[in-house]
């Protein structure tokens, strides 16, 4: 049997969708399609507002959503042909966001990981696959302290590695 350490806190803050854009991807999507909410069967979808699974029963939505563009136009910049979307989980309606503090989201031992660096352009540093073995958090923000120990990342993504899908944000701290 394997125990996890408690997490430890983070070097690096880990950004949910906002606020703002969750209300407009509640509306409609960034591929221009309408929100079409869904009790979760199940549970377990990676919920991008609040950075947590989801639990059997909960009102979720699957929407496209184009982070990079997202920040880009925050940033006042163009990202051009790195310009991407794809399909994030939300709660379907104002969920309050992350509770807390509890490591990395969506870090457990034994999934690989994506770390994509971008600089103040918008355009793509580089990426790195990550295993995330026993100690997930602990592997997690050492990759995530690789991608910022290049001066030029602005901005760092996690994807899941087996769907290449958006978990969240990292900005320079």
């Amino acid at each position: 049997m394997t125990t996890r350490s408690a997490p430890r806190p983070a070097l690096h803050a880990v950004r949910p969708i906002a606020p703002a854009t969750l209300a407009a991807l509640r509306e409609r999507d960034d591929a221009g399609r309408p929100c079409v909410p869904y009790e979760d069967p199940e549970g377990g979808a990676p919920l991008r507002c609040c950075l947590r699974r989801s639990r059997r029963g909960e009102w979720i939505a699957l929407v496209s959503y184009a982070p990079l563009r997202r920040w880009a136009a925050e940033a006042g910049v163009d990202p051009g042909a790195y310009d991407e979307q794809g399909p994030v989980f939300i709660h379907a309606e104002d969920c309050g966001g992350p509770a807390g503090d509890e490591g990395h989201p969506f870090a457990r031992p034994g999934v690989l990981r994506t770390v994509r660096r971008y600089d103040a352009g918008g355009r793509i540093l580089g990426g790195r696959a990550l295993f995330l073995d026993e100690e997930a958090d602990a592997a997690l923000e050492a990759g995530l302290a690789e991608a910022f120990a290049d001066p030029r990342a602005a901005l760092v993504h996690v994807r899941a590695t087996e769907f290449g899908c958006f978990l969240f944000e990292v900005r320079r701290p």
